[in-house]
């Protein structure tokens, strides 16, 4: 059904700029002016590692990473997704000060792909997202997705997935590998002309579902676990860069597994302003 996978398509995006895994440690508060980019005056995401080991170091340069990140509310995204044979590409900007509000472009391309690889705008708030179908159904050009109505129709990942769409933010996945413990640094690399510290760490699948959201109630998490495990999954790898006002730059995640999944996004010009206006409730169409 059409709109059943424009739902995957919708979700996907979110999925994509999160991550596969919804961990609640928000951090801290960093710098809640927003606006600038500048950060702390340590360089290489970091800070006074002196003495510290190598794990140490890295999980203080991710939490200080963690709060310059989530601290500046908004930001310019975007990224490509490659599941199976479809790739899936996004850009657009999301603010995440109050809820998540986000404009994308959403362009699909290989089996089962749609729009003929022709961009489909999407627009997400704290209580939906919204897709321009790129042609009308039941005389309307948007659909509508309620998070309430998703997670009910969407299984054990239904609860989690309505716990991204409305507190999704880049430093989730910074905040997911501090949690973990499971960290180190790579080394420097340029990310688009940005020096950047690499960070690098695996994760199983039971570790995964374990640093779910606490919304999510243990009955829904054993079952999201059990979902991933017949789809093959069975560990994920979260890379991290860190530019050197600790702001995240870079974040790729790859699924292993029988059905691998492999999501690369860049995060840029934090602070920017976005605006979000939800198309209006007679040009839009429920989906049940």
């Amino acid at each position: 059904m059409r709109s059943t996978r424009m739902t995957a398509i919708a979700a996907g995006v979110v999925i994509m700029v999160a991550g596969l895994s919804a961990c609640n440690d928000k951090g801290g508060d960093g710098d809640k002016a927003g606006g600038s980019t500048g950060g702390s005056s340590s360089t290489g995401g970091g800070g006074d590692t002196a003495g510290k080991s190598p794990l140490d170091s890295a999980l203080a340069s991710l939490k200080q990473a963690s709060e310059q990140t989530n601290g500046k509310q908004s930001a310019k995204v975007d990224g490509t997704t490659k599941s199976g044979t479809t790739t899936q590409t996004m850009k657009g900007a999301m603010d995440w000060s109050k809820g998540m509000n986000m404009t994308v472009d959403i362009t699909t391309s290989g089996a089962g792909a749609m729009g003929s690889g022709k961009p489909m705008k999407a627009l997400y708030t704290p209580d939906a997202m919204y897709m321009n179908m790129g042609m009308p159904m039941q005389g309307k050009s948007w659909i509508k997705y309620d998070y309430d109505v998703m997670a009910k129709k969407m299984g054990p990942a239904g609860s989690v997935m309505k716990d991204m769409m409305q507190n999704n933010n880049p430093g989730r996945s910074v905040d997911l590998l501090v949690a973990s413990g499971k960290v180190k640094e790579v080394g420097k690399e340029d990310v688009r002309g940005v020096q950047a510290t690499h960070f690098t760490g695996t994760l199983s699948v039971s570790e995964l579902t374990r640093m779910q959201s606490k919304n999510v109630s243990e009955a829904d998490l054993k079952a999201l676990e059990q979902q991933l495990k017949q789809s093959g999954a069975t560990t994920e790898t979260i890379d991290l860069w860190v530019g050197s006002d600790n702001l995240l730059v870079k974040k790729r995640e790859q699924l292993q597994g029988k059905a691998p999944y492999d999501s690369t996004v860049f995060y840029s010009d934090y602070g920017t302003k976005v605006s979000v206006t939800p198309p209006s409730p007679s040009d839009t169409f429920d989906y049940k």
